[in-house]
């Protein structure tokens, strides 16, 4: 191995451990701030990945270049397959949720409060920051950038499951397990699909819109 490419790869795994160090440091203090009600949600999750999203691009630009790649190409067969896959998890978090709360009596509440995150936010504030920032920003970071860089440095598998682990462990910070559990099973299927199908723009569609469903369309509350 040259120089070279011994200095980039050292420059990888230190930008790899920002990234992380950022993300498990910004979404628990989110949670913390939402919990003692000191701040808004909306705008702190949106100022999370605000932040995260500019670090991935300052720290590795290959983050931005394929990205830009992606909108390129096979536009409509991605949106396609980014609302097909929205109607999929819609109906298995549908299913979920009818499971799992005739199983454990903590999980109504916890619904409930999931959905108390709303605060007194609009709707149309809501819908908006989901729609520009939280959707697509979560499948950049957590996706695009995390997974796509841990899979480069080790393998896909691995890539695949350190980043659904981290994705799952900074929801711990809610202390609501059902909360915990939504964010495994999500990142499971959003993982899965960025590593079938390797398209940053078919999994914002698809975590974007359902996010609106599940929030403000057809809500799965109680």
């Amino acid at each position: 191995m040259s120089l070279l490419e011994l200095g980039l790869k050292k420059n990888s795994s230190f930008s790899l451990f920002l990234l992380i160090l950022g993300a498990s440091g910004l979404f628990p203090v989110l949670f913390w701030l939402q919990r003692s009600g000191r701040i808004d949600f909306w705008w702190g999750m949106s100022f999370n990945l605000v932040v995260l999203i500019g670090l991935s691009f300052i720290l590795e630009p290959t983050a931005f270049s394929s990205l830009r790649r992606d909108l390129t190409a096979q536009t409509v067969q991605k949106i396609a397959w980014g609302v097909i896959s929205t109607f999929f998890l819609y109906a298995l978090f549908w299913l979920g949720r009818e499971v799992v709360s005739s199983l454990f009596s903590f999980a109504v509440p916890e619904i409930k409060a999931i959905y108390a995150y709303k605060g007194e936010a609009s709707n149309w504030r809501i819908g908006l920051t989901m729609l520009l920032v939280i959707g697509p920003g979560e499948e950049i970071f957590w996706r695009a950038t995390l997974q796509r860089l841990l899979s480069q440095k080790i393998n896909s598998f691995w890539g695949f499951s350190l980043s659904l682990f981290l994705y799952t462990l900074v929801h711990t910070a809610s202390f609501n397990i059902t909360l915990v559990g939504a964010a495994l099973v999500a990142g499971l299927f959003w993982g899965g699909l960025y590593w079938w199908r390797g398209s940053i723009l078919l999994n914002a569609i698809s975590h974007t819109l359902w996010d609106l469903f599940v929030f403000l369309f057809f809500p799965l509350s109680f």
